[in-house]
């Protein structure tokens, strides 16, 4: 079974050389919690899972969500519901025909797939219960897009027990804002967290953050910024210049990254150095969130 309730800690791994960010930073490597189930998305399923498997039922139950072509939960919650034994749907934005590997890998795992367009997948995320009339299933359990369930912030938040010190500034790439939400709540008010919003006109994201802190029983924790600059155009938008950031960052560095969600926080974090926006005495670390299906999707 998938093991879940007692995960491996990640490594965190010092970055010295000045010349690769403008300054040394430590990488909290979440990207090696598990080979398929890669960083925040293994922490955001690990207590939603768990409350699953405390409930008793005669039916196998359906684990349902939703992601785009290269979503990185889409992979990783159609690897854990085949690992407990369940049966996973996923609700894929796509027109009919369109494929990719990393939907191949979802199938592999009895993954059952429903393309839809861009109004219906925009329902389900915006419209309670809206998922149920397009995913029939015996016993179904929703995870939410990008599993910002309000129990995943638990997830999260442990992370902060397993650092050896508690750095002044944690960067981490925003989706969802979930995992920044778990930061937050993990640091019970410490340091500061900064959000690398990864698509356009995600103001948004502030209330998200206030209502999934709200729902998981935290206080409304201020001690964040979102910055919403670093985009490089919008979601999975690659400029050449970000392209090869990433690879000469994962080259120099032996830290994997890819341009949709970690590239992004590395190439901030330069820029960010840069401009003195940082103090110097500020001890930084970059939480690296794994998912690496956004490199597949590049060739």
């Amino acid at each position: 079974m998938f093991a879940l309730i007692n995960p491996d800690h990640s490594p965190c791994q010092y970055i010295a050389n000045p010349a690769l960010l403008g300054r040394p930073v430590w990488v909290k490597r979440d990207d090696l919690l598990h080979p398929v189930v890669s960083g925040n998305k293994y922490r955001k399923l690990k207590y939603p899972l768990m409350s699953l498997a405390q409930t008793r039922s005669t039916t196998t139950p359906t684990l349902v969500t939703m992601g785009g072509l290269w979503s990185n939960h889409l992979h990783a919650t159609a690897y854990a519901a085949q690992a407990c034994g369940y049966h996973s749907a996923g609700i894929v934005r796509a027109h009919a025909g369109m494929n990719s590997a990393m939907l191949d890998d979802c199938r592999a795992t009895g993954m059952q797939l429903h393309l839809v367009d861009r109004e219906n997948y925009r329902q389900c995320r915006e419209v309670p219960g809206y998922w149920q009339q397009l995913v029939t299933a015996p016993q179904p359990f929703w995870l939410p897009e990008g599993g910002s369930d309000p129990a995943a912030l638990h997830g999260v938040a442990e992370l902060i027990a397993e650092l050896d010190f508690i750095p002044d500034v944690i960067m981490v790439a925003c989706g969802t804002a979930a995992t920044l939400a778990g930061l937050l709540a993990g640091l019970q008010g410490r340091s500061r967290v900064v959000g690398v919003a990864v698509f356009k006109n995600a103001h948004y994201l502030h209330a998200e953050i206030a209502c999934l802190l709200q729902q998981a029983g935290y206080p409304a924790y201020q001690n964040y910024d979102l910055l919403l600059d670093f985009d490089h155009g919008g979601y999975a938008k690659v400029p050449r210049e970000l392209a090869q950031f990433c690879q000469v960052f994962s080259e120099q560095s032996g830290v994997p990254v890819e341009p949709v969600y970690t590239g992004k926080v590395f190439y901030a974090l330069r820029a960010l150095v840069g401009s003195g926006y940082f103090q110097p005495e500020e001890k930084i670390m970059v939480l690296h969130t794994g998912g690496l299906q956004g490199m597949r999707g590049q060739h």
